[in-house]
């Protein structure tokens, strides 16, 4: 039997400009619309496939995605077999080679797009509503009937070790990998999505058809449509299209992912030895995506380092000039999160940046947080929440998100009021709950022969080159 069940809002807000948004902002507390989720049907088929249905008829398009919960946490000794996987459903099927998917929805002027990231895997496709007899049966056979070719699925795997060689070049666009890795140590949260050079290499087809099989599945997915249809027209097409989707084996298991370790304070100093910069995070234990707090704490971490008048951009950057920018925030997971405090400099400016990051982070506790300054991000991150989820796709991503991290939808519907009540008595208790003060984790690249001395200041190091395989 389909359960069918009937989930109530009222329409989103309007499109509100950019920059009437900022001037708003500027000019104080705002009064911002209420944003509330749309209107939705959840429906669980027969074979235990979710499925979400949102209507949208402000103009002919529809977004449609896949989501499974599978990604690096699944990879056990064989980092990047998520990421790989997910992108390998995109090289072709039983019945169309990736040529003939190309085509046909770039002809149409469609996208088409899919990956893996932590703890799920998406395909993703957006098309006009003329276009849906077309595209649609193409999109579930791709989720469904994956070709994984092999002399595709070798130059995707050489592309993504090319990738990991390149992005070490570059210590920003690795700094999270390492920290995560440094945190989560040898729990599957410390795996890291993109692999290894050494992990990647030794994945064959039958490891990607292997972790199809085991993880691909309708009773651990969810199709969800956001656009212009009809809801019980697409429920029909959607169940014609997933409905003999067949699990194989018995259901999957919960599995503990695993928490951060920070039982002292500690450093991972990786050493560049021709950089002109020093990259550094300093944090420790985040929150869980569905945590209750989540909403206000994206207001305190505002005040921060969360736009550019944050205290951390301020001090490093305004008053100071040691660095570029500043940044604070809260990294969410299904299970538990990280929190971290990101910026970089040049590398005679380490030990300045260092200390001032840390003493503008201890103002949460030695100053808190007064009521002027809570009030303008309150309006701030009242001004930003709704233009995230105005579009189909924007929309079809946030119910992608919630389906992943079990997310409620009364914690997007009551985030006007869970802003408005917060108070900074009621923020300085968040900040002692939430944000890390002891036993700061602390990630450095740069030249160690430089910042070494420095690191000690921090916590105990363990130092490990930026070209050793690997991101611990």
């Amino acid at each position: 039997m389909t359960l069918i069940i009937q989930t109530a809002g009222r329409p989103a807000v309007a499109i509100v400009a950019a920059a009437l948004a900022s001037a708003l902002c500027a000019a104080g507390p705002a009064q911002a619309a209420e944003f509330r989720l749309p209107a939705f049907d959840t429906i669980t088929l027969q074979n235990g496939l979710t499925v979400y249905l949102m209507e949208r008829h402000e103009v002919p398009l529809i977004s449609v995605r896949a989501v499974i919960k599978a990604g690096a946490v699944n990879d056990d000794q064989q980092a990047g077999l998520s990421n790989l996987t997910g992108d390998a459903l995109l090289l072709g099927t039983t019945a169309h080679d990736k040529a003939a998917i190309d085509q046909a929805f770039d002809y149409r002027g469609a996208r088409l797009a899919g990956g893996a990231g932590t703890e799920a895997s998406t395909v993703q496709a957006n098309f006009a509503k003329a276009d849906t007899a077309a595209l649609l049966p193409l999109f579930a056979e791709i989720v469904q009937q994956p070709s994984f070719n092999d002399a595709e699925l070798g130059k995707l795997r050489e592309r993504k070790i090319s990738g990991i060689k390149q992005a070490k070049e570059a210590p920003r666009n690795v700094v999270q990998t390492y920290y995560r890795a440094m945190l989560f140590g040898d729990s599957p949260y410390g795996i890291p999505a993109s692999g290894t050079v050494s992990s990647l290499g030794a994945l064959k087809q039958g490891d990607v058809r292997r972790y199809y099989q085991q993880y691909y599945r309708p009773d651990n997915a969810a199709i969800i449509v956001v656009g212009d249809f009809q809801k019980s027209a697409m429920r029909q097409q959607i169940e014609a299209l997933f409905g003999a989707w067949k699990a194989s084996g018995p259901a999957l298991a919960l599995q503990d992912n695993g928490k951060v370790s920070a039982d002292k304070a500690r450093v991972l100093l990786v050493n560049k030895p021709d950089a002109i910069e020093t990259t550094f995070l300093i944090g420790g234990a985040g929150i869980a995506r569905n945590d209750p707090d989540y909403v206000p704490l994206q207001v305190i971490n505002t005040v921060l380092g969360g736009r550019f008048t944050s205290w951390l951009n301020d001090e490093l950057r305004v008053n100071s000039g040691l660095t570029y920018g500043a940044n604070s925030s809260f990294s969410t997971l299904s299970q538990t999160g990280t929190f971290a405090i990101s910026s970089f400099t040049a590398l005679p400016k380490t030990e300045a940046a260092l200390a001032l990051a840390h003493k503008t982070y201890q103002r949460l506790w030695d100053q808190g947080i007064d009521k002027a300054t809570l009030e303008s991000a309150k309006a701030y991150v009242k001004g930003q929440f709704p233009p995230r989820y105005e579009t189909s796709e924007q929309l079809a991503g946030l119910l992608g998100e919630m389906y992943a991290n079990q997310v409620g939808r009364e914690q997007i519907d009551n985030f006007t009021k869970s802003v408005d009540s917060l108070t900074p008595e009621k923020a300085k208790a968040l900040v002692d709950k939430h944000f890390p003060r002891q036993h700061l984790q602390t990630v450095l690249i740069g030249k160690a022969d430089t910042i070494r001395a420095i690191a000690k200041q921090y916590g105990d190091v363990t130092e490990i080159d930026i070209t050793a395989d690997g991101f611990r």
